[in-house]
């Protein structure tokens, strides 16, 4: 755990994909074609408090859906980069609008299209059901399932690291 912390440290922008991590990677389409996603609230506040904290946020995810950009927009989340067929390339185009070096990254996927930004990023972290050359890769994988908490808990792990997590829940039992 202690080269885990070491690498979340350093971490000044986590970038998260959607399905499978923000979600339970389930895909609800209706009669109308519309797709419906469900986030989790605990999810969304740890993104919030690891903002907040003063690392950045962003998303990169192979889908395109209006209810990315709803949820991004409420979370305060900018950097958003869907229908994304290669997400390498995207992630090469974040580090350099940001000026920063892949070490100072986190990315949380769940399938083998985020491989080649897991194997480029300093910290790699996954969920419980991701298939296992998935979980072989990653730094980290999370005890909570996607779109259940795991989320919160990189966020957590992230700010506990960088000394900021008591200080982010001070505000909550005064």
């Amino acid at each position: 755990m202690q080269a885990i912390y070491a690498k979340a440290k350093r971490i000044s922008l986590a970038i998260f994909d959607v399905d499978g991590v923000l979600t339970d990677g389930s895909l609800y389409l209706t009669d109308g074609g519309e797709e419906i996603k469900a986030f989790n609230s605990l999810d969304g506040h740890g993104m919030k408090m690891l903002r907040e904290s003063g690392v950045e946020l962003a998303i990169i995810t192979g889908r395109t859906s209006r209810i990315v950009e709803l949820r991004a927009k409420n979370l305060g989340i900018d950097l958003v980069y869907q229908g994304v067929a290669d997400k390498a390339q995207a992630f090469a185009a974040l580090l350099k609008s940001r000026s920063l070096d892949a070490a100072a990254t986190a990315y949380m996927g769940d399938d083998v299209v985020d491989l080649p930004v897991m194997l480029r990023c300093g910290l790699a972290l996954t969920v419980p059901d991701s298939p296992l050359i998935v979980r072989q890769h990653a730094d980290y994988v999370t005890r909570a399932h996607g779109g259940r908490g795991a989320a919160r808990e990189v966020c957590e792990l992230i700010m506990h690291a960088q000394g900021k997590l008591e200080r982010a829940l001070e505000a909550y039992i005064k």
